[in-house]
């Protein structure tokens, strides 16, 4: 006879997850202490402790995390295809979660997914904006968006953008004062603005090639931030050299507001791709997101 449920492990899954008693009961429908008792009697049942319980947080122990890792991809695979079952009725519905930084979110994904939440509103999207390099198995996301060269080997990537370029700018007043640089060597004796890393916490590396030469580059300057956003308005004050995608800068540059630089050191890279995982079978609506997000040259 078994020693548990499937509910039991679904409760276990949700509290591995949240790393929180109060936030998976939320998302189970029972209360704290009825979860609180389901797991400790499944440790029991079981005989092995699968978490570990302090004053402010929950996490799973050696064991649990194994049991996390060996079941947590089935029941998505179950989850998928009770979904698909609604998909025999024709029916476009259920929820999508995805996880993109915010440049993407913004430029790729809002701007073609809009049309399609408005034409089948029974679709219900979440798009959570995280720079990290997320887990989507382990957080439950059904997708995410990374660059295409970031894309795990067991993954399935579908192309959603163009191909890409940096862009060092700087103002006018700024380039006043000091000398453009013509190599990216010649950074170091700049004012550079930072941007930390989420993933890593590290200060971001300022990446240039030329003719199969790859240099790159540790700057210092003054400033540190934790987006773009705040990086091009830094500079647009004259307070130093940016290091960001050219379209975050074009209509400036365009404009006369910032000065690019080594423009011959950035070449095109890969540009932003969907991915999710190759073993996980899609349902219809999230087959229609990724069609309408693929991205065409030709147009």
């Amino acid at each position: 006879m078994r020693d548990y449920n499937s509910n039991d492990l679904i409760a276990f899954l949700e509290v591995a997850r949240e790393k929180s008693f109060t936030r998976a009961a939320a998302r189970l429908g029972v209360s704290t202490s009825a979860l609180s008792h389901t797991m400790r009697g499944l440790e029991t049942r079981l005989g092995v402790r699968l978490l570990t319980r302090t004053t402010r947080s929950v996490s799973p122990t050696e064991a649990g995390e194994r049991l996390f890792q060996s079941i947590a991809l089935h029941f998505d695979e179950i989850d998928a295809a009770v979904a698909q079952l609604g998909d025999a009725r024709q029916s476009l519905s259920g929820t999508i979660r995805i996880t993109a930084g915010d440049h993407s979110a913004r430029t790729i994904l809002w701007p073609k997914l809009s049309a399609m939440v408005r034409t089948h509103p029974d679709i219900k999207l979440e798009i959570v904006s995280d720079a990290g390099l997320t887990d989507i198995v382990a957080e439950r996301f059904d997708a995410g968006v990374r660059m295409g060269e970031q894309v795990a080997k067991d993954m399935i990537a579908v192309r959603i953008g163009p191909d890409m370029r940096m862009a060092v700018v700087g103002s006018p007043e700024y380039f006043k004062k000091r000398k453009a640089p013509l190599t990216p060597q010649d950074l170091t004796s700049h004012s550079c603005i930072n941007v930390r890393m989420p993933t890593y916490g590290g200060l971001q590396i300022w990446e240039f090639e030329k003719k199969r030469r790859d240099v790159n580059v540790r700057v210092d300057g003054p400033l540190v931030f934790s987006n773009n956003i705040l990086s091009v308005d830094a500079s647009l004050k004259g307070l130093g050299l940016a290091y960001v995608t050219e379209d975050q800068v074009q209509s400036q540059i365009k404009s006369g507001l910032l000065k690019r630089v080594l423009d011959d050191w950035c070449p095109p890279f890969p540009g932003y791709h969907l991915y999710y995982p190759s073993r996980r079978q899609p349902t219809r609506a999230f087959s229609l997101l990724v069609e309408a997000l693929r991205f065409n040259s030709k147009k």
